[in-house]
């Protein structure tokens, strides 16, 4: 399994390549990143409240350039809801090379057999990238795909980490059938939370298209602290306790509505 395929010279430019890497006083703003994680820790008697999970596994996929230890606290919390977390256990993500795709489709098969249950895969930035072509190959092995600031539309200096991505991975950021083909949704529930402060990923790229099992929902969050942002998890904690076969999508009504937008592609 491989959405990254040598350029084509005659491959033609995205509909939306016009669109823009977020202002360089967004990645000031990235800066906030560690009191989102203190709030985290500050808010867990509460987020501690939501609804217990039902056991099923959860896998979760770092962003490029980090590695398991950045999706700790998020791990943490969901375990102390009843999940069964799995850590991606492929050190620090540096692109999709070196049987990488491969081996997230074998981890997921392994977790869905031992457990006797599919897998909720989460993915943070270019982690939800692997999540979403995961479960594109298994969706028989997949409950729902969460990402945080995945940039899976648009184009890819639609983000100020494409450079990063060549150099670390050694493969070309902008390949337009690659693009087009990871616009296309997983066929499960797939969720997507975005924040229009991301200061990497312009949020316009972590926009799905509308269908019957895609949303998006806004978060007042910076990039990097996304996955520690109280906000981000209790939409992810919400997310996971819908039961399997009865998604619905996210409810920003009532209180939520002061914290959450519910967004369609347009």
């Amino acid at each position: 399994m491989s959405v990254f395929t040598p350029k084509s010279p005659n491959e033609a430019p995205p509909a939306d390549a016009d669109l823009r890497a977020p202002s360089a006083f967004l990645m000031m703003m990235e800066g906030r990143a560690p009191w989102e994680f203190a709030a985290l820790f500050a808010a867990m008697p509460l987020l501690r409240r939501l609804p217990r999970g039902d056991g099923h596994p959860v896998l979760v996929f770092p962003g490029m350039g980090a590695n398991d230890a950045t999706t700790a606290p998020l791990r943490h919390f969901l375990d102390s809801l009843g999940y069964v977390t799995q850590a991606w256990g492929q050190g620090f993500n540096v692109g999709p090379k070196n049987g990488v795709l491969k081996r997230c489709a074998d981890d997921v098969r392994a977790l869905a057999d031992l457990h006797g249950k599919p897998v909720s895969l989460i993915g943070w930035s270019l982690g939800g990238i692997y999540a979403r072509e995961t479960a594109k190959e298994l969706p028989e092995h997949t409950r729902s795909v969460i990402t945080l600031g995945t940039p899976f539309t648009g184009h890819p200096k639609a983000t100020n980490a494409w450079r990063i991505f060549e150099i670390l991975s050694g493969q070309s950021a902008q390949d337009h059938v690659m693009i087009e083909r990871m616009r296309t949704p997983p066929p499960v529930p797939t969720t997507s939370i975005y924040s229009r402060t991301d200061g990497i990923v312009s949020w316009r790229c972590s926009l799905n298209e509308p269908g019957p099992l895609v949303e998006n929902i806004e978060v007042p969050a910076s990039h990097v602290g996304m996955g520690g942002n109280p906000l981000a998890l209790y939409a992810v904690a919400d997310r996971l306790a819908q039961p399997l076969g009865g998604w619905q999508p996210f409810d920003a009504s009532g209180l939520r509505r002061w914290f959450y937008r519910t967004q369609i592609a347009h």
